[in-house]
């Protein structure tokens, strides 16, 4: 049986992929910071597959390192890595941004991603085999008006994903990243601090993406032969033509 290991699993991209994996019957170890939320998705899906979770933050490497270390024997060949934790806090032009909100973004987006993959890589050189996904975004390909930081992370998040591929190349394991556009997640309530009414106007007038939309061409992208390597893929809704361009009903 193959066994995937995601990141941010308690919402969104992470969550509706984990059901989707389920289908393919890819046991899971599924992370996040929410146990709460984790035990329920457990309890859901092993019904069809075993299902283990890790409870941590990926800003905290001392937590990465412990949580991945104590995988039980069952779980121990990780077959396929998404790396999908990561958020946007505040749409504020550089002079007056956050140094916390730009804590937040770098820690998570960029740090975490690498602490996560640093524990998990030497497992996959060990087996001569792997899968790794790197959830990136429109926002690590262009840059919008008071996305300063967010962008940058997510450029960070391209280059990590470039220089995986020909770094662990040498060892046959599998490397891409999957840059969505506008998705209709948790992703603007936590970028807008909790204001609900300010984001749902991201999402009114068209039809964005779904959670469920990027899991399927996830699931698509891990059930290539070994061969075929989808190595970057940028996913828009019909409306969206750029991070800024969006046709949207009146």
């Amino acid at each position: 049986m193959t066994t995937a290991l995601i990141t941010g699993a308690t919402s969104g991209i992470g969550k509706s992929t984990a059901i989707e994996f389920a289908k393919h019957r890819i046991n899971l170890i599924i992370c996040g910071r929410r146990q709460d939320r984790l035990g329920e998705l457990q309890k859901e899906l092993s019904k069809s597959v075993a299902v283990h979770t890790l409870c941590f933050d990926v800003r905290d490497k001392q937590e990465v390192s412990k949580s991945i270390e104590s995988i039980p024997a069952k779980f121990g060949k990780i077959d396929i890595l998404i790396n999908n934790a990561g958020n946007a806090h505040g749409l504020d032009p550089i002079q007056t941004g956050s140094l916390e909100d730009w804590d937040a973004m770098i820690d998570i987006n960029v740090k975490g991603l690498l602490y996560v993959s640093k524990a998990i890589i030497p497992k996959m050189i060990a087996q001569k085999s792997g899968h790794i996904i790197n959830i990136g975004s429109i926002a690590g390909k262009e840059v919008y008006p008071n996305g300063n930081v967010y962008c940058a992370s997510k450029h960070a998040v391209d280059a990590i994903n470039k220089g995986m591929q020909m770094d662990l190349n040498p060892y046959g394991i599998k490397v891409g990243a999957i840059h969505p556009g506008l998705v209709e997640t948790e992703f603007s309530n936590v970028r807008f601090k909790g204001d609900d009414k300010r984001a749902d106007t991201v999402y009114n007038g068209f039809d964005p993406l779904t959670p469920e939309n990027i899991a399927d061409i996830i699931a698509f992208v891990v059930t290539r032969p070994y061969h075929v390597n989808i190595a970057d893929l940028i996913v828009f809704p019909t409306a969206q033509a750029s991070s800024t361009i969006v046709k949207k009903s009146l």
